[in-house]
């Protein structure tokens, strides 16, 4: 244990770091550094296209560099947090760079939060510098901070991209910094990168901290589907707000030297057509997958560039697994598994049964030291299901809230992942299940618990229940079961509208409701929702059984 820079503390010490680097498995460098060898080397390399606009490495240098100069006049220091919560826009990239280049720590904020979720991840992070689109999807972003600023005692500038309406303009902050320098700061690259907040089962985001090192190890699992030399271009349709999105969107060119072609909102047809004029070889989401093969054999092509497709996040059924591989004959489909803590757990198969165990498991383990154990803590043998232990050199430090770390981690280090799942004589990990009571809606964790206090504060509602639903695209949604306080009539459409006022995400709100007059408990008094997500596959099954194949 350790104090970083940022005050945090974190779960790693110098003789750890010595450990991983004389080994090679650290490599006591920063994205920075990466992305100034490869200007170097390369300066034409197209790292972004955010169709049909490229972003060449040596541009988004220039850009960083500049950012970097007006966020240090304005007093950023290395350390500190810097927030951003915008699309997969080209300057997701340049933001991100020019966090590395002074030491400062990203914080990437998906941009479905509003209100609530953003001030409580603001003053969670002590985030000085906040990006965001004036307006996105409809919503106007710089709007939405001016019920929030007051209480976000640490927030100094919002800063607007595209647009105007924060105290600064991303554009001004380009122009400022234009051709200047500074003595820049010495990043150490054992010292916290990223802060990226996921939900947890006690209903409050959790915020996850990442050194340089763990990142650039977590990239590693790709290091086999890269070609050297050759054409490395990623389809990036999830956030690079998620830890997925980041790494693959916003680091993975400049330390590989890949491409990454950026989708702002998710079309099957259009990025069929991406995929074929920009020479796709890399993808991932699971949520879509079948969206994206109907859409291949209705545009008459089996994505031919395509080498690797990945999908994670969020369940996948082995037969819709087994006709991505052949639609896409070309291309590695398999599933993979991962967190925000412990990003790329697992890999793809090779070799003689790859395209059975790439359907059937959720990938080979890579890098990891994995364990499987029963409610006390004993090892379980291949076969057995039980709780997932990881520990290895991509997992990260621990959290900001020291007091979530107390029951994160067994004795040895290992982080209790609160999946269930088994382990294979291939070396193959199946998930079965969850211990966090967590819906995976779209690959977007959703926290139960937290859905469940916001609709406790609905006169109507005595006691809800909210549970994971399953969801032919999205694999989950919510679905919520109250018992009301009065026979009084309430609809979804009612509760719905009460989340909205009280700034709860879109994503978040139940597409289902279902009343009750009592649950099925345990002897402890809690609900039963192992049933209730049973009650919630056989309704749906009997209205439309084909919606769940």
């Amino acid at each position: 244990m350790k104090t970083d820079i940022s005050g945090w503390t974190v779960r790693i010490d110098a003789a750890t770091t010595s450990h991983y680097r004389t080994r090679g498995i650290w490599r006591d460098r920063t994205l920075a550094d990466d992305a100034r060898a490869l200007a170097e080397t390369n300066p034409d390399h197209v790292c972004c296209i955010a169709d049909p606009e490229l972003l060449t490495i040596a541009q988004a240098l220039t850009d960083a560099e500049a950012l970097a100069v007006s966020l240090w006049e304005l007093g950023l220091r290395p350390g500190q947090v810097i927030s951003f919560q915008l699309p997969n826009w080209e300057e997701c990239f340049v933001v991100n760079l020019a966090c590395a280049m002074l030491g400062c720590i990203a914080n990437p904020i998906v941009p479905i939060y509003r209100n609530t979720e953003l001030e409580f991840i603001l003053n969670d992070s002590r985030s000085r510098v906040l990006f965001v689109p004036e307006e996105y999807r409809n919503y106007r972003h710089a709007d939405m901070l001016g019920g929030i600023r007051a209480r976000l005692e640490h927030l100094r500038h919002v800063v607007v991209v595209r647009g105007q309406g924060g105290d600064l303009a991303y554009q001004d902050l380009l122009r400022t910094g234009c051709g200047r320098s500074i003595a820049w700061p010495r990043v150490a690259s054992d010292s916290i990168k990223m802060v990226m907040y996921t939900s947890g089962t006690t209903g409050r985001a959790k915020g996850v901290l990442h050194s340089h090192e763990t990142l650039a190890r977590s990239l590693e699992y790709m290091a086999g589907s890269i070609q050297p030399g050759g054409a490395n271009v990623y389809l990036q349709s999830g956030p690079v707000t998620h830890v997925g999105g980041y790494l693959k969107g916003l680091e993975m060119p400049c330390y590989f030297g890949t491409t990454t072609v950026l989708v702002t909102r998710w079309n099957a047809a259009e990025a069929v057509q991406l995929m074929l004029r920009h020479g796709v070889t890399h993808t991932s989401g699971g949520p879509f997958v079948r969206e994206l093969m109907e859409a291949a054999v209705a545009a008459g092509t089996d994505l031919p560039s395509l080498r690797n497709f990945s999908c994670g996040g969020t369940a996948v059924g082995a037969e819709l697994m087994r006709s991505a591989q052949k639609a896409f004959v070309n291309a590695s489909v398999h599933r993979i598994y991962g967190s925000t803590e412990a990003p790329t757990v697992t890999q793809c198969f090779s070799g003689e049964h790859r395209e059975r165990l790439s359907a059937d498991t959720d990938g080979k383990i890579f890098d990891y030291g994995v364990r499987i154990v029963d409610g006390d803590g004993r090892d379980l043998g291949n076969g057995e299901e039980g709780e997932i232990l990881v520990r290895g050199p991509s997992l990260f430090l621990g959290y900001t809230d020291p007091d979530n770390n107390a029951d994160a981690f067994d004795g040895q280090g290992y982080f209790r992942t609160g999946d269930l799942g088994v382990r294979s004589d291939d070396d193959a990990i199946t998930i079965t299940g969850r211990k966090k009571d967590l819906i995976i809606r779209g690959g977007e964790n959703l926290s139960a618990r937290e859905i469940e206090e916001a609709l406790l504060q609905h006169p109507a509602i005595r006691e809800v229940a909210v549970v994971a639903m399953p969801h032919a695209r999205l694999g989950e949604t919510a679905c919520a079961y109250i018992i009301t306080a009065s026979p009084m009539p309430l609809a979804l459409a009612d509760i719905t509208a009460f989340l909205v006022e009280a700034g709860l995400a879109r994503q978040k709100i139940p597409e289902r409701l279902v009343r009750v007059e009592d649950f099925q408990r345990t002897a402890y008094g809690k609900i039963r929702k192992d049933l209730l997500r049973s009650d919630i596959a056989q309704r749906l099954k009997a209205e439309a059984p084909s919606a769940l194949r």
